[in-house]
């Protein structure tokens, strides 16, 4: 489908009323005539299967003026599954700068725009936050359409705790750098969710179980679609499986059990940063043990120091 459908194409979803309330029509009632879009809409869309789609959304797609998605050729292909064509404009990290006037001046025209990902909910891991901000600035109505998530749905089914979580999205793809940002996020109280590239899952896992240490963790591979998978283990057990089977398939996201101290005494200290010093500079190994023991750096980088120090005078080379 062409970004130069005709804009007046109606969908089967078209509104019936565009004056009804989005609200319920109360108690038992069925819910009232589709909501009218005012403004900017972000809304969800699948993240697998087509039908993970909410009725809200598809009136919210048919009345658009225009939809901006970061892909028009994912988009459209999603939109005729369910009987909708409307006008598509390219969105993505790559244009942003050049379209989000082009869409504000539309919008501050009267115009309606939707605003989907390729996959899930928009600004979750994808571009549109600064075109949010820019409607906030000039007044636009901004209306949450809410929906599927991969982060949300691998959290639910990862058997860790949701009452508390942090979404670290994509780590860096050096492992100097994914080591530092683990650091960073080491010591959260809550469940931690990563998205990973599969060729890179195997790495990622490696320095997880480093930096994080043996903590519970789940990997849920392409969710929602035919070959949906789940893999629970210990971070170690799980880097060792994809090491030795390879990168997976599809889309991967990553849940990993939340921060607790260990109970480790001055000798279990000192086994632990050995350890660590085989494979890390000073500064790093002791940033890796306090961020698995919970001590504080500034204890354990001192304890680091005596230990090199004595090795180095143990090894007069």
């Amino acid at each position: 489908m062409s970004r130069r459908e005709n804009a007046n194409t109606k969908s089967k979803y078209q509104p019936s009323s565009a004056g009804a309330s989005p609200e319920n029509t109360g108690g038992r009632g069925r819910p009232s005539a589709a909501q009218p879009l005012k403004g900017l809409a972000i809304v969800a869309t699948p993240i697998g299967h087509s039908r993970d789609i909410t009725l809200r959304a598809l009136d919210i797609l048919g009345q658009a003026d225009a939809i901006a998605c970061e892909d028009t050729r994912v988009t459209a292909k999603l939109l005729a599954i369910h009987g909708i064509s409307r006008p598509l404009v390219a969105y993505h990290e790559h244009n942003a700068a050049k379209a989000r006037p082009k869409l504000i001046q539309r919008l501050k025209g009267g115009e309606t725009v939707a605003l989907v990902s390729d996959a899930g909910t928009p600004l979750v891991s994808d571009p549109g936050y600064k075109l949010v901000r820019a409607c906030i600035e000039e007044g636009i109505p901004v209306t949450p359409v809410p929906g599927a998530s991969s982060l949300l749905a691998a959290l639910v089914v990862s058997g860790l705790p949701t009452d508390r979580f942090f979404f670290a999205g994509f780590l860096p793809p050096k492992s100097a750098a994914r080591r530092r940002a683990l650091v960073d996020v080491s010591e959260i109280p809550g469940s931690l969710v990563f998205m990973e590239s599969a060729r890179r899952l195997a790495p990622s896992l490696t320095d997880m179980a480093r930096i994080l240490g043996p903590r519970d963790a789940m990997i849920g591979r392409e969710m929602t679609k035919m070959f949906e998978e789940t893999r629970r283990g210990a971070l170690d057990v799980l880097a060792a499986h994809y090491q030795a089977s390879g990168p997976p398939r599809g889309e991967v996201t990553i849940v990993v059990a939340p921060f607790k101290k260990q109970a480790v005494d001055d000798a279990g200290l000192g086994r632990l940063l050995k350890a660590a010093l085989k494979n890390s500079t000073v500064r790093d190994a002791a940033a890796e043990v306090a961020a698995a023991t919970g001590l504080a750096r500034r204890k354990v980088y001192a304890r680091a120091l005596a230990l090199q120090k004595g090795e180095k005078q143990a090894d007069p080379k």
